[in-house]
C-alpha cells in the first residue's frame, strides 16, 4: 500500500491503480485460502458432543423409521406406517435421508385450529436440543373439527445437531400445540427415540 501512495505522489497513475489492483487480489486470494481452510477443519474435527452419553436401559426408546426412496430419488415416508389405523393421539419419527435429518407425522382427535411444533431433549441430561431451530423448521398447521383422528406430517426435514453421525444417544420429542385463539400453548405428546446428530 505504501508503494501505491508513492506512485500516487509522483502522478504516476497507470502503476499506482496497477499495484492497487494487485495488493487487494492478494489479500482477497489469502482470505479465500483461509475460508476454505477453516472449513475443512471444522470438518475434520471430531464432534465429542455424544461421546460420554448413554442410553438409559430401563425407559421406553423407539427407533425412527427409515424413509424409503421414490422413483425421482425422493424421500417417502413407508405406506406401513402413514396408511396404518390409528385410534388415539400418536406420534412418529422418520429417518430423512442423512443421520440427524428427520420428518414425523401426528395422529390426533378433535383439536381447534393453531400450529404443532417440537422440542427435543437429550433424556439423560434433559438437555434442549437444536433449541434456536427446532420450534420454527418442525411446525405445522392443524385443525380437526371431527371426532375421528386425523394425521399431520411434515413434507421437510429438520434438523437435529447436536452428536455426529455413529454416535447414537436418547431424546424426547415433544409436540406441542399453539392455538389461534390465543389460549396458552400446551404440550399434547412425548416421546423417546435413539437419535444421531447431523454431521456438518
Amino acid at each position: 500500500m505504501i508503494s501505491v501512495f508513492f506512485q500516487l505522489s509522483k502522478k504516476e497513475w497507470l502503476k499506482s491503480i496497477v499495484t492497487a489492483f494487485l495488493f487487494g487480489g492478494t489479500v482477497f486470494f489469502l482470505f479465500i485460502i483461509y475460508l476454505v481452510t477453516a472449513f475443512f477443519i471444522e470438518q475434520d474435527t471430531p464432534d465429542t458432543w455424544a461421546d460420554h452419553l448413554t442410553i438409559p436401559k430401563n425407559i421406553q426408546i423407539d427407533n425412527p423409521v427409515d424413509m424409503e426412496f421414490g422413483g425421482r430419488l425422493e424421500d417417502m415416508k413407508p405406506d406401513s406406517i402413514t396408511n396404518r389405523v390409528v385410534t388415539k393421539t400418536e406420534f412418529q419419527l422418520y429417518n430423512s435421508f442423512q443421520p440427524g435429518l428427520y420428518e414425523y407425522d401426528f395422529w390426533v382427535g378433535k383439536i381447534e385450529s393453531g400450529k404443532i411444533y417440537l422440542k427435543a431433549f437429550e433424556i439423560t441430561h434433559n438437555e434442549a436440543l437444536s433449541d434456536d431451530r427446532l420450534a420454527r423448521s418442525s411446525s405445522l398447521y392443524i385443525y380437526n373439527p371431527t371426532d375421528s383422528i386425523m394425521k399431520f406430517g411434515t413434507s421437510d426435514h429438520f434438523t437435529i445437531y447436536e452428536g455426529d453421525w455413529g454416535k447414537p444417544y436418547a431424546g424426547r420429542f415433544e409436540v406441542w400445540f399453539k392455538p389461534d385463539n390465543g389460549k396458552k400453548e400446551r404440550k399434547l405428546f412425548s416421546k423417546n427415540y435413539k437419535i444421531e446428530g447431523w454431521m456438518r
